[in-house]
């Protein structure tokens, strides 16, 4: 696939070292020299330095035969304006931008084939915020992901000493928890992935994935570790984007204070939240954190725009007493070293934010991914097609599909047409879903979707082939 990427920031750069080893034929464009010549002596792939809505450029780019553009600039009017220009100009068939102001989610109509063109767009920010959400609701996760609209839910957990599983083979799961079906589908230990069989045994600070319908999974995780208290009081070092929709999202149902070291910001904070203490000062400072009870706060979490000063506050916060840390980092090298050390969670936003990009990416009908251990592993929810003759997937049990080695199918999501009574007493049919937790014996339909899990992204090329139709299906 011929991909023209705009921006060589942190989001354009991962997204160019995810689809660069995938065999694609990448470009990026961008007006900062030094990032492009750091980009080309790191990944195989062609630059051009230049404005990225402008049109000489993007044909100098190859916009005339390009298969996708897709539009990740800071800027949201040049993101906007060079999906436009693809399509006006150069007939370029899908285009994804970038979109950080809330005034284009409130008119989607701005988007559209008339106007912008834009095919799907997406905002780092939201989805970073909504992943944060999740590890609130869920504090003794590592990361938390949907499936299916929600109806299946993929939790990581570092596995306690005491848990009730850990030290016993993972067949005794439904032994434990008979009504509940869960599958484990994947174990990274010491960073190395385990695949899972029934006489694994698993230990105390294994990175254990499990996956189960979304109303099963607290009971999942309750057997792997014990159950930490719910997050109520949440302290916040940042008041930028992420800071801000944070503290919107939780202060209902939190107590919530955000620390903002700008005094514009921190006013313009408080004129726009509703149950939010705001403080104008510094994250660093230990004095302000233990004036404001640091030790009694469920959670902490450092959103500010510099790494340093993230780590910092979230090591301080953690040796104060606050009982979970969590901190954003955009240098990956940097997530890697603090992760799973004092700080309890280390979030990169661009790793977090790619897999919704990476949906529309994915050859196949790919309903979403997610990237799992900071991009080095994937999830992905992809619908079956085909039928037994043009499918290598269709028509066959779970333990006859020849699956790359670290390649599980976890899980199917089935649309089942149930009986529904009407109020009149006449009986209609309505569809339903059923969440399927896959054995050996499992026979996959088509349409199903299949929940499949990589320990290595350099296998999801194996898993596409895997689910590709033979032209007989057509």
């Amino acid at each position: 696939m011929k991909i023209i990427i705009l921006g060589a920031g942190q989001v354009g750069t991962s997204v160019a070292e995810s689809l660069v080893s995938e065999a694609n034929d990448i470009t990026v464009i961008d007006q900062e020299p030094e990032r492009l010549s750091h980009l080309q002596d790191t990944l195989d792939l062609r630059t051009v330095a230049g404005n990225a809505a402008s049109p000489s450029v993007l044909a100098e780019a190859g916009a005339a035969d390009a298969d996708l553009l897709i539009a990740v600039t800071q800027s949201d009017q040049t993101n906007l304006c060079a999906c436009r220009i693809a399509k006006t100009l150069f007939n370029l068939p899908t285009r994804i931008a970038r979109v950080r102001s809330t005034d284009f989610v409130q008119h989607p109509e701005l988007l559209d084939e008339q106007n912008f063109a834009v095919d799907f767009s997406l905002c780092p920010e939201q989805i970073v915020t909504d992943y944060i959400v999740k590890l609130v609701e869920f504090p003794e996760a590592l990361q938390v992901l949907e499936f299916a609209q929600g109806k299946v839910t993929l939790v990581a957990v570092r596995a306690f000493e005491g848990g009730p599983l850990v030290g016993h083979p993972l067949q005794e799961i439904r032994t434990h928890i008979p009504q509940v079906d869960a599958r484990v589908a994947a174990i990274y230990r010491r960073d190395t992935p385990i695949i899972p069989e029934g006489d694994t045994i698993i230990e105390p600070g294994d990175e254990v994935f499990c996956l189960a319908a979304t109303e099963n999974i607290r009971r999942v995780m309750r057997e792997l570790r014990r159950g930490d208290r719910p997050v109520k009081r949440i302290m916040i070092a940042g008041g930028g984007n992420i800071g801000f929709r944070l503290s919107r999202a939780v202060e209902e149902r939190c107590q919530v204070k955000v620390i903002e070291r700008d005094k514009r910001r921190a006013g313009w904070l408080a004129r726009h939240l509703n149950d939010t203490l705001v403080l104008n000062g510094d994250a660093t400072d230990e004095r302000l954190l233990e004036a404001e009870n640091i030790d009694g706060m469920d959670m902490f979490l450092a959103l500010t725009n510099d790494d340093e000063n993230n780590i910092m506050s979230a090591l301080l916060a953690k040796r104060m007493g606050a009982a979970r840390v969590l901190a954003l980092i955009n240098r990956r090298a940097y997530v890697d070293l603090v992760q799973a050390g004092e700080i309890d969670i280390a979030i990169s936003p661009a790793q977090t934010s790619i897999g919704t990009l990476l949906a529309h990416v994915r050859r196949g009908d790919v309903a979403a991914v997610h990237s799992l251990r900071r991009g080095a592993a994937e999830a992905l929810e992809i619908v079956a097609h085909g039928d037994a003759k043009s499918s290598q997937i269709v028509g066959r049990r779970v333990g006859e599909i020849k699956l790359p080695k670290g390649v599980t199918l976890a899980a199917l999501v089935r649309t089942e047409t149930q009986p529904e009574a009407a109020a009149s007493g006449a009986l209609g049919w309505v569809p339903g879903h059923r969440v399927i937790i896959t054995h050996h014996e499992t026979l996959v339909a088509p349409d199903d979707h299949v929940i499949v899990f990589a320990v290595s992204k350099r296998l999801v090329p194996k898993v596409e082939k895997l689910f590709q139709v033979g032209f007989g299906f057509f």
